[in-house]
């Protein structure tokens, strides 16, 4: 496809073509264990067929399809190696590149946002998009002044096609949840949907990056463009060389994934503390690793659509909760997980009982450097998924906050692309240092 799939009519026929193609691989799966195949080997086939016909329709349509996929893209590597083997590609594929708007409407959106004479800004403008996304594609050009230049242009009709999208979507998010085990896939795509009119206003994003490249300024570790110009439906900032976090984590050396993952996780705890913001859009296509002059390795970080404000950083009463568990302090964390909301007042649970439901999850924050792997993650989204285990049991009686949702998505998502990295990490080191609350006073005084 060449363009934006605009009429309503198309994506939904697509999009509806998901559940009737589920339906009839559960019944072929029926057929597999009539006819003698075990039951778990038919799940991870239906599971497998299921995630390649989805993953090659939202590819196709942009859009919202294509922002859930990519949401979806990073909790791959909870899934069994023997299912997520065969479509990994299709999933990288996702999250660097899409089929590309044509010149004409590219040149026609610039005129209309721009001004006619739109080309006067450019010395050179690149028509052959080098990366296109889910509500947008993104041009690389030299500005007016001689700076290479990243210009994001919206698609026509994006804001219609993610709205029908995730309506669509969530029709049958019931049907998609066995895909990544142990996930709710409902609330995601709520909360994407919840999201959609920030994240197509460019202003709003160009604050947000603006903020960005404000207080990472020099900084060592992580680079974040600044903003040229910003219009409507039209943003142009410096351009970023550097090599995909997608392909760091296909082919990158162990130092390299070591570095992105220990980077990725000093943003994800830093970012907030320093701009009040958290930039809530973290799969692999949104992170570069970019060589300074020195060699030394630092973050690249794009689009900035998607972010969620904490005037006051992260919340302290994560911190609090994170020390209380890894002390052991079963009484404290129930009180403070009862005060926060994650459980309501009509439920009472075993303090002890969810303490050892917390312990696994906590895992690195306990030792110095942690490995996080598939196959860690992958245990994790067994342990909750199971419907068997008193893990999945207290699991459905917990209550995630609105106010915590985002930040509990961003985390996850996280800790998802870190696992894909197979990235050795310091986290407690970044916890001690930018997670509010997670160092008792005394051992900050101490420090």
């Amino acid at each position: 496809m060449s363009d934006l799939p605009r009429k309503a009519v198309t994506r939904t026929a697509k999009l509806a073509a998901l559940p009737l193609g589920i339906a009839g691989r559960a019944t072929w799966g029926l057929g597999k264990r009539i006819g003698g195949k075990s039951a778990e080997i038919v799940a991870r086939e239906l599971q497998q067929r299921t995630a390649e016909q989805l993953f090659r329709v939202l590819g196709e349509l942009k859009g919202g399809a294509m922002k859930f996929g990519q949401a979806l893209s990073v909790f791959e590597s909870a899934l069994p190696e023997e299912v997520a083997g065969p479509y990994r590609a299709a999933l990288t594929k996702l999250q660097e590149a899409a089929p590309p708007m044509p010149a004409g409407t590219v040149h026609q959106v610039l005129a209309d946002r721009l001004g006619a004479d739109w080309r006067e800004l450019f010395t050179e403008f690149e028509d052959k998009p080098a990366a296109a996304a889910s509500i947008g594609q993104v041009h690389r050009a030299v500005w007016h002044d001689g700076r290479e230049v990243a210009v994001k242009v919206q698609y026509p009709g994006a804001g219609d096609a993610l709205l029908s999208d995730l309506k669509q979507l969530g029709r049958f998010a019931g049907l998609l949840g066995p895909l990544i085990p142990g996930m709710d896939i409902k609330p995601l795509i709520r909360e994407l949907r919840e999201r959609v009119t920030e994240e197509l206003d460019y202003e709003l994003e160009a604050e947000a990056q603006r903020i960005h490249a404000e207080a990472f300024e020099g900084d060592p570790d992580v680079l974040v463009p600044e903003v040229v110009h910003q219009g409507d439906q039209v943003l142009v900032t410096e351009w970023m060389e550097g090599v995909p976090l997608s392909e760091v984590i296909a082919g990158g050396t162990e130092e390299e994934r070591n570095r992105a993952g220990q980077l990725l996780a000093r943003f994800l705890f830093s970012g907030p503390a320093r701009t009040g913001l958290l930039h809530a859009d973290p799969h692999p296509g949104n992170f570069r690793l970019v060589a300074g002059d020195d060699g030394r390795l630092r973050l690249g970080v794009l689009d900035f659509g998607t972010v969620d404000r904490l005037p006051g950083g992260l919340p302290r009463s994560i911190g609090v909760s994170l020390r209380m568990t890894l002390r052991g302090d079963a009484e404290a964390v129930y009180e403070q997980l009862c005060a926060e909301g994650f459980v309501k007042e009509t439920v009472e649970l075993d303090p002890d009982t969810v303490l050892d439901y917390l312990a696994p999850i906590i895992e690195p924050a306990e030792v110095e450097e942690f490995t996080f792997t598939r196959g860690w993650i992958r245990g994790q989204a067994a342990r909750i998924a199971d419907p068997r285990s008193p893990a999945h049991q207290l699991g459905k009686q917990l209550n995630l906050p609105p106010s915590y949702l985002l930040i509990h998505r961003v985390t996850l998502s996280t800790i998802g692309v870190l696992c894909q990295l197979g990235a050795t990490v310091r986290l407690r080191e970044e916890l001690e240092a930018w997670l509010p609350g997670f160092l008792a006073e005394e051992d900050r005084a101490e420090g």
